[in-house]
Formats: structure tokens, sequence, C-alpha cells
């Protein structure tokens, strides 16, 4: 799966995306060309809040965060960590890449704002959702969110982050991204302590990961999956 020849694989964003509602309530955004789905069916916003805030941010336990976000999507990672920052008093600094963003009307479909209970912070996410690329946007004092059009693969940072949400399509749609080479990058871009999380416990994700650098765990996962990951850049 982490030979660099997956490197050359082209992933075509898929165009038959349809809003489908999860066992939660909340609603992902599902493609039966890929026969993928942007979040759990057991729950989107379950698996949301389990994998990156209570096992990422709020793990993380810190005050000011420089977060990377890599697949922003649907933009629900995005909304619930503004919404614990502005809960918790947290100062959070939220870089997401997103080579392929998606339309306002997939955006529309899922309707994160509602199933979320957030429908105050309605403004902010749609501007967070709909900004150029690299254009910063602060939605709320403390809270500052920029979204970048380019893969991970031309990530550049250095010691630049406290947390690592990776949030790409499975391993067996996107193996690209799923590499020794990628989880190299982010170990440069993470700083001494900094933690990566992701819904995937793959052995074969956890090796590359361990490869790369990183030392990681699997960790109980979401409702629906046994176990997830969790990695840090050693101290």
């Amino acid at each position: 799966m982490h030979k660099e020849a997956h490197s050359r694989i082209v992933f075509t964003p898929p165009t038959d995306l349809l809003a489908t509602r999860t066992a939660d309530g909340s609603f992902t955004l599902a493609s039966a060309s890929l026969s993928e789905h942007y979040h759990s069916l057991y729950g989107a916003l379950a698996e949301s809040r389990h994998v990156y805030l209570e096992s990422g941010l709020l793990h993380l336990g810190k005050q000011k965060v420089d977060v990377l976000e890599v697949g922003l999507g649907t933009g629900l990672n995005a909304l619930l960590t503004w919404s614990e920052a502005i809960n918790k008093r947290l100062e959070v600094n939220y870089l997401a890449l997103e080579p392929f963003p998606l339309s306002p009307g997939s955006i529309a479909a899922v309707g994160h704002v509602t199933a979320t209970g957030l429908s105050s912070m309605g403004t902010g996410y749609n501007a967070m959702m709909n900004a150029r690329t690299g254009e910063r946007i602060e939605p709320s004092k403390g809270f500052r969110f920029q979204c970048v059009q380019q893969g991970v693969q031309q990530l550049e940072a250095v010691q630049a982050f406290d947390l690592v949400y990776f949030d790409a399509f499975a391993p067996a749609v996107q193996p690209d991204m799923w590499t020794v080479g990628v989880f190299h990058r982010i170990y440069e871009a993470m700083r001494p302590g900094a933690m990566l999380v992701t819904y995937c416990a793959k052995g074969d994700v956890r090796r590359a990961m361990l490869e790369a650098g990183l030392l990681a765990q699997r960790i109980p996962g979401p409702p629906g999956k046994y176990k997830m990951i969790r990695a840090t850049r050693p101290a």
C-alpha cells in the first residue's frame, strides 16, 4: 500500500455525491462510484467528535493550538473545533488542506450547523467553507481559519503544528495519501510532542507512520469502529 509508486495514482474526485443520513441523524456525502462516504454511516457527528475532538483536541489539552487538517471535506471537524474553542476559550489557528473543495450545494446538503445544534454559527461556517484558497477567516475572536487548495504532498511546513486531523478518504480509495512519504512530510510539519489522529486503524497505515518516525498506537474507535490511530512525534 505504501510503495511510492502509489504517488503516481491520480485521484479523481467523485461527481455523484448524495447527502445520506447516518445513524445519529447527521448527514454525510456518499459516492456510489467510489463506494465511499465522507463520514461514518454509524454517525458522522459521533465519529468527528470521538476521533478529532475527544481523542485529539481535548486529549492534547493545550490552550493555544495550531491545527492542520488533511482533507477539509464538509467542514464538520472545523465547525466542531471552532465551537469547542469558544466553549473552552482556546486560541486556535486552523489550516485545512483540500485539493478538491466541495460545491456550495454539497455543503448545504449535509446541513451540519443544524445537525450539530450550532445554527448560530452558520454565517461563520459558510464564510469558512466559501473562502478563497489561502484567505484567512476569523469567525470569532481566537479562532483563525485558512483553507489552501493543495494536497498534503505539497506541504512545506516545519515544526508548525501541535495537532493533525488526518481525514483523507480510505486507503483503498486514496492509497497515495497513506504512504511513508506523506507521513514523513507530516512528521516534519509537527512540533515535538505534537499529535496526529485519524479514523483509520489499518496495520499498514500504522507501520507507515512508525517508519516515518511517529509513535503510533491503536486506541478505541468511534461507534461502529473497533479502533482508530493516535500518533505522536517524539518530544
